[in-house]
Formats: C-alpha cells, structure tokens, sequence
C-alpha cells in the first residue's frame, strides 16, 4: 500500500455523457426560462422605479413653475412697496405745507418747500434713481435730448449750455433724458 485510498474497479455512476441528452435539453431550458424570468421581472421593477421617479420629478418641476410664476407675479405686483412706503413722507410734508400755507410766510413756505425736495431727493437716492444735469458738460445722445441749439462764444461747440428739464436714471438705465440747449460754433463774423 502506497498510502492512497485505492479506486474501486466498477463504477456505478453514469457520466454526463451517457445520461439522456433530452433531459439536459430540459433542465437546461428551465433554468433558462427561470432566468429569463427572474431578469424579466428585474427589468420590469427596474422601470416601475424609473417610471415613478420620473413621474415625481415632473410634478416637482410643475411645482417650481407654478412657484416661480407666483413669485414674478408678486414681485411685479408690489416691487414698488418699498418706494411707496417712502413717498409717503414726502406727500405728508407737501400737505401740510398746503394746510398751513395760508398763514405762512413766502419765506417759511420756500424753506418747507426746499426741506421736502430734499426729502425727495433722499428717497430717489435711496433707490438708485439719480438726477441727470449735465449743465457744461459734453452732449450725449444716450442720456440728452437736444431741444435746439444756441450759438455760444462762452462754452465749448457741442457742450450743454442750459437745461430745460432735468433728467433721471434709474441703477444706470435711463429713466427720462435731459432736455437741453446744445452750443453751436459761433458764426465767423461774430466772434470779433
């Protein structure tokens, strides 16, 4: 004895090879239908769960939309809420001064008159809209209208020489252009 279990001589087991080959056919093809079945079902709970992300996904961006309709809408509705709140004073100032004009001197008027055009500026400032008087300076299409223009020995051609009307930019954007007088070269037989 070598120390190895020794083989027995007639073995009594089938190989693969001599069972049926229609039984291996069958074991094989319900195994593959058992597969096919288990990833089918895989698969289809697979887009059950994409099906309803998808669907919760989309009644959350209806949701946004209808969100940020309603906030433009308010904002639009009271984006002046501030600004009203603040020319609430300046209409105060400007009434009592009618009420009590009466028995006021043109002295006192004027002063009341000068204390609420700064409240005013006050409030404008406040909220960006800064006053255009471009009274000597260069003439911009952009922020002026030309009203006409005047011949000038005093100022330079194409600067403003008077305002008619001041103008008003709202944050940088135009809100309403001075009205202006432009200098024009003075005539060659005026200028002596």
């Amino acid at each position: 004895m070598t120390g190895q279990a020794e083989r027995p001589e007639s073995d009594t087991t089938v190989p693969p090879e001599a069972a049926p080959q229609e039984e291996v056919d069958k074991n094989a093809s319900e195994a593959g239908e058992l597969t096919v079945e288990v990833q089918l079902a895989e698969l289809q709970a697979k887009a059950d769960e994409n099906w309803d992300k998808y669907l919760r996904t989309a009644a959350e961006l209806e949701n946004v939309r209808k969100r940020a309709t309603r906030d433009v809408e308010h904002a639009r509705k009271y984006a002046l809420e501030r600004f009203g709140n603040e020319l609430l004073a300046v209409r105060d100032s400007l009434e009592m001064g009618l009420e009590h004009g009466e028995d006021i001197d043109v002295a006192s008027l004027r002063e009341g008159s000068e204390a609420t055009l700064k409240m005013l500026g006050r409030v404008m400032e406040q909220f960006g809209i800064e006053q255009l008087d471009p009274l000597g300076e260069p003439f911009d299409p952009n922020f002026h209208e030309a009203m006409t223009m005047q011949p000038s020995a005093d100022c330079e051609p194409g600067s403003v020489l008077t305002v008619f009307q001041k103008g008003y930019a709202l944050n940088g954007r135009l809100l309403r252009p001075a009205r202006v007088v432009v200098a024009a070269e003075m005539p060659k037989g005026d200028a002596e």
